[in-house]
């Protein structure tokens, strides 16, 4: 439980390298809003990171800091770099659902709790990317021109660092 911990550690430092890296591409291609918007977002990635590091301590465990990888290849474009980030949560899911499910298996119920916490917050990781997606779908082909991607950006700057899961909806 320990390694698998530690390597989601090493994938939540990973996933903040992703943003800040997309954040750093879109700062460079004039999109102020967007760059504000996945530095904020890096940032948050950061502290799920310590989190787990926290947790790893807190339980008596030996922390082993990895080098991650580096960044991905910019993207293309403002449609690309979103996909391209919903990608990244959906692998992240995946690897927070096996770290859940391997908790389970060796019956460490305290962890299983502290996972169904990260499991959560893909559902609202997820959630948050694919409403950015649609707003850039919406933008992008109501209407000619580029006037939308500029309201776009300014969107995503006012974006919350947060989305309504379906299960807190209130109807």
């Amino acid at each position: 439980m320990e390694k698998a911990l530690n390597a989601q550690m090493t994938q939540e430092a990973w996933q903040a390298q992703v943003y800040l890296s997309y954040g750093a591409w879109a700062e460079g291609a004039h999109y102020a809003g967007t760059s504000d918007f996945l530095y904020k977002h890096a940032h948050e990635e950061r502290e799920h990171m310590f989190k787990i590091l926290k947790y790893i301590l807190n339980r008596g465990g030996k922390v082993k800091v990895d080098a991650i990888q580096a960044a991905p290849a910019d993207p293309k474009d403002l449609g690309d770099c979103l996909k391209k980030l919903l990608q990244h949560e959906v692998e992240n899911s995946k690897l927070i659902d096996h770290l859940a499910d391997l908790a389970h298996k060796e019956r460490d119920w305290a962890t299983l709790n502290f996972a169904q916490w990260f499991v959560k917050e893909q559902v609202e990781e997820e959630t948050l990317v694919n409403n950015l997606l649609d707003l850039y779908v919406l933008a992008t082909t109501k209407k000619d021109g580029n006037v939308n991607l500029y309201e776009l950006d300014r969107d995503i700057a006012k974006a919350s660092q947060e989305a309504t899961i379906p299960q807190e909806e209130k109807f």
